[in-house]
């Protein structure tokens, strides 16, 4: 996971444009390279900045992620977001 989020780094312009597309310190991109794991609330900021390049499954396969249809998105199959209703509804 460190190449893939040190080539979101790379394609968003470098830590500092990432953190600015991703509204967070600007020493969190090289935090997240250095843990390995971008946090899932961050995974759709890093996926826009960087064109698709680093998809939020990649980062966390086992997140409840859905994709909404968005024509602007760098992603075919539209913007991920969390569906926590799906969770909520398995577990009851």
């Amino acid at each position: 996971m460190h190449d893939l989020i040190a080539q979101a780094i790379k394609r968003s312009g470098g830590p500092s444009a990432l953190a600015r597309k991703a509204n967070v310190s600007a020493s969190a991109p090289l935090m997240w390279r250095s843990r390995g794991s971008v946090p899932a609330e961050h995974c759709p900021a890093v996926e826009a900045a960087s064109g698709g390049f680093f998809q939020c499954e990649q980062m966390w396969p086992d997140k409840p992620w859905r994709r909404i249809p968005d024509k602007t998105w760098p992603n075919p199959k539209g913007r991920p977001v969390l569906d926590f209703a799906a969770v909520a509804k398995e577990a009851a």
